[in-house]
């Protein structure tokens, strides 16, 4: 028996719906995050490769902003430092423009470096054969660029389900949050803090081998001994 470790306490939160409540929230914003933030992510980085200087540079600021600047910082100028000068966002709309603000600006230049890793030359061929910039965009880069793309994004997943946490600052009811506020009614502080550290790994290692599956797809005709082992 360790002194002081209250196992009764342990099981009984392990299965707890306010802490699976909790859970659900953290990889709601998860995936929320993601999927803005891939798409204003898309949107950034096009403006980084844009030939108009003007829309280059926005982009280019946005970017050393966000990626200079705390996230924990900056949801806090977002929910308790905006409302000073009248524009005022509920929890969750705080804690989605903080993390899709931030991912954004660290998925474009994972989402541009992806694009500028395919050689001219095939966008160059793919225009003289009539392609317009969206058929070649779509046929000839992206499908490319996804191989190199898809292991960075995925880590990019794993990352943002553990920055969720932070959001639990401006009060956001995610699993941290849920966990600091049995902790102040129960004491079981350890306990607690145990039981929401294996959601998180729970959360992350099933991403880890959905992010596998999705890696080995992308790869195929690149990985020889990957296409091998699956012809086996």
């Amino acid at each position: 028996m360790v002194k002081g470790w209250n196992w009764d306490g342990f099981f009984e939160y392990l299965t707890n719906t306010y802490i699976l409540e909790g859970a659900a929230v953290t990889l709601g914003l998860t995936i929320a995050a993601m999927t803005l933030g891939v798409v204003a992510g898309c949107v950034v980085a096009l403006m980084r490769m844009s030939p108009f200087r003007i829309l280059s540079n926005i982009a280019y600021f946005y970017t050393w902003l966000i990626r200079g600047t705390p996230l924990l910082v900056q949801l806090i100028i977002i929910y308790t430092g905006l409302p000073q000068i009248g524009i005022k966002f509920s929890v969750l709309e705080a804690t989605l423009i903080g993390l899709v603000m931030n991912e954004a600006a660290y998925l474009s230049e994972i989402i541009r470096s992806g694009i500028s890793s395919v050689p001219k030359g095939q966008s160059n061929a793919a225009r003289a054969v009539g392609m317009t910039d969206v058929q070649m965009m779509r046929y000839i880069v992206a499908p490319q660029a996804a191989r190199i793309i898809i292991p960075p994004l995925g880590n990019s997943v794993n990352g943002c389900l553990k920055t969720t946490s932070i959001a639990s600052i401006i009060s956001m009811e995610e699993l941290l949050r849920r966990t600091q506020v049995l902790i102040q009614e129960k004491f079981m502080v350890l306990e607690l803090f145990v039981v929401a550290a294996l959601y998180y790994l729970l959360m992350t290692t099933a991403w880890d081998l959905i992010q596998r599956r999705i890696e080995r797809h992308f790869g195929r005709g690149y990985d020889i001994k990957a296409d091998a082992a699956e012809q086996r």
